[in-house]
């Protein structure tokens, strides 16, 4: 317990001093007809023990990354730290994607700097071979559940499984009901063009579990999609009825123009798209940029997101590879 503790850097101590009243905030200062969603792409979120069932070698002791107790306990809290960070006030909804299991969803809201913001965690089971998974965390005193699944994407016989999209069904704010899916689409490993199809399938799986809901319903989307905004499975969606809300958004902090950094040219693969009751509700839109998240490039000049491994060498404390989105919704 006391070396699990010891992983905490001086400057995530300073970081939780100052940031204290974010997570201990009285609930009466949040205004109860506006709520706030922030999207995380966490970059491998691996714990450090072995699942027999998982392809996750490469996140161990003894692995390729050496991936110790302790850096995977200061990366719990590297994540926490950048949500606590993201918005004014609490996050009432954190999408979260590459989290590998239930432990590491209960360090990060039980045991790291999110430990007294009171959030609830709802994650999937995916045959993903890696084991990562996609979640969302919400604050029950914001968010009441009415209910969620996890939806399979069955891919062609010559495609590794991929993760499954997460559903939430539940009320928030001035929201009636709130509909709420979670994405890490397959990624572009082997080509584009060639994998394209994967991403495909998702949207159109996704797109006809939408459709149940009526015209009516207030939908979020919110992941990684591996894909850009102008990509065919994000044009498949807004043929649906969808709205990206994110396409246009920019760094709080000026700098970033989209939410990864790729051979020094920013790029958008995270999005939230939104049905029309709800998109007609966006008050602002976000990429949180913060200066402590950011590292030089030296490469390609400018600054890009401050990740834990560059290559193989790992940089603590380490946040990930992405930025987060964060979008603001009005009353109605």
């Amino acid at each position: 317990m006391m070396l699990r503790r010891l992983v905490l850097t001086s400057a995530l101590l300073w970081s939780a001093a100052a940031n204290y009243s974010l997570f201990t905030i009285d609930s009466s200062l949040i205004k109860a007809q506006t709520f706030t969603l922030v999207e995380l792409n966490c970059e491998n979120l691996f714990d450090a023990r072995h699942d027999s069932l998982k392809h996750d070698q490469e996140y161990l002791p003894d692995g390729t990354r050496h991936w110790t107790h302790g850096r995977y306990w200061q990366k719990v809290n590297a994540i926490g730290q950048e949500i606590l960070a993201a918005s004014d006030s609490l996050p009432d909804l954190v999408a979260l994607v590459e989290v590998e299991n239930d432990s590491v969803l209960h360090a990060l809201t039980r045991r790291s700097l999110l430990a007294n913001a009171g959030y609830q965690y709802l994650m999937t089971s995916s045959p993903d071979v890696r084991g990562i998974d996609v979640a969302l965390l919400y604050l029950p005193r914001r968010f009441t559940l009415l209910g969620h699944e996890s939806i399979g994407v069955p891919l062609s016989a010559d495609q590794r499984p991929t993760r499954d999209i997460l559903y939430i069904k539940g009320v928030i704010g001035s929201v009636d009901t709130l509909h709420v899916y979670v994405v890490h689409a397959p990624s572009r490993w082997g080509g584009e063009r060639r994998t394209r199809p994967n991403r495909l399938r998702v949207a159109e799986v996704m797109s006809r579990h939408i459709q149940t809901l009526g015209p009516q319903a207030r939908v979020v989307v919110a992941g990684d999609f591996n894909d850009y905004a102008d990509s065919p499975s994000l044009q498949y969606l807004y043929r649906q009825g969808l709205t990206n809300v994110t396409a246009r958004a920019r760094g709080s902090h000026g700098g970033a123009r989209g939410t990864y950094r790729f051979r020094g040219e920013w790029r958008s693969i995270d999005h939230v798209l939104a049905s029309p009751p709800l998109a007609a509700r966006v008050d602002s839109v976000y990429i949180h940029d913060a200066p402590f998240l950011l590292e030089d490039d030296d490469r390609y000049g400018g600054r890009k997101p401050r990740r834990t491994f560059q290559g193989y060498r790992y940089q603590p404390p380490g946040f990930s590879d992405h930025l987060p989105l964060v979008v603001c919704f009005s009353a109605e």
